[in-house]
């Protein structure tokens, strides 16, 4: 239990670095976070930890639906440069980590109809 707040507490210390109230979220902030997922977004085992930290910071960084438009054509942009990237595995990859995510990971989606 302590370990699950230390890294609760980390991440959010990370977010309030990263993002700063009034400041775009850029592409490189949001691969960084997901980073530790492509092995598991390619086939290979389950999401890791760091992948997991990943997504729930990615998760909080998009509080407005700007930033879930940027979020999203990150990860969409992210997605199409890995040819082996299992679709299934990207549409699991929220739910393994226990977060509920309003950016589709997906080569597909429409980012401009996100709110």
């Amino acid at each position: 239990m302590k370990g699950v707040i230390v890294s609760l507490v980390a991440i959010l210390a990370i977010i309030q670095l990263v993002v700063q109230p009034g400041q775009a979220i850029t592409c490189g902030q949001v691969d960084e976070f997901l980073a530790p997922c492509i092995p598991y977004l390619t086939g290979e085992g389950e999401p890791s930890g760091a992948c997991c930290s990943g997504v729930k910071a990615v998760q909080g960084m998009a509080q407005t639906a700007a930033d879930k438009r940027a979020c999203c054509s990150c990860v969409k942009a992210a997605a199409n440069r890995y040819s082996n990237l299992k679709d299934d595995a990207a549409q699991t990859l929220p739910k393994k980590c226990g977060v509920s995510m309003d950016i589709p990971i997906s080569r597909r989606v429409n980012c401009l109809i996100i709110n």
